[in-house]
């Protein structure tokens, strides 16, 4: 995990109150689908303990885990952009507890304090960023036929 995908580091002590005043407790045994690739996001969350695995769907071959996710770690970004529908899936790998959150009252306290809106857009970016690199690697690890294909 890289510091600057967490909450703590994104958002103002303030701001953070806020918006954990939006959440609720959920835990999910290990093997449990959180979420599916192209279903519709219409939540979040923010894992508190236990380790999520990210997977990408492979044609022709078995969904790709892309990373693992563990405490203080952001679970989906997808509920921010449109057309909210997830671009991973998700699998709880062990017991997970985590704080949950409803995308579209997240998206109103965004729209309603301009400074929380930017920090949580600020925060999730870093979070797709570091998500998307994660990803490339680790197809190319999978599937490249040298490793990480970087040409020398």
């Amino acid at each position: 995990m890289t510091p600057s995908v967490t909450m703590i580091n994104a958002l103002s002590p303030a701001a953070r109150q806020r918006l954990m005043s939006l959440a609720r407790e959920v835990s999910f045994p290990p093997g449990t689908r959180i979420f599916e690739e192209g279903h519709h996001a219409d939540r979040f969350w923010v894992v508190r303990s236990g380790t999520v695995e990210l997977d990408m769907k492979v044609p022709g071959r078995r969904a790709a885990v892309i990373e693992s996710l563990g405490h203080g770690e952001l679970l989906g970004w997808s509920w921010l952009f449109p057309p909210h529908t997830w671009h991973l899936g998700a699998e709880a790998a062990t017991p997970v507890r985590a704080h949950e959150f409803d995308a579209a009252d997240v998206r109103t306290l965004c729209a309603e304090d301009p400074a929380i809106g930017q920090a949580v857009t600020h925060w999730v970016g870093c979070v797709v960023a570091h998500r998307l690199q994660a990803a490339r690697i680790r197809l190319l690890d999978l599937y490249a036929p040298h490793g990480s294909g970087i040409a020398h």
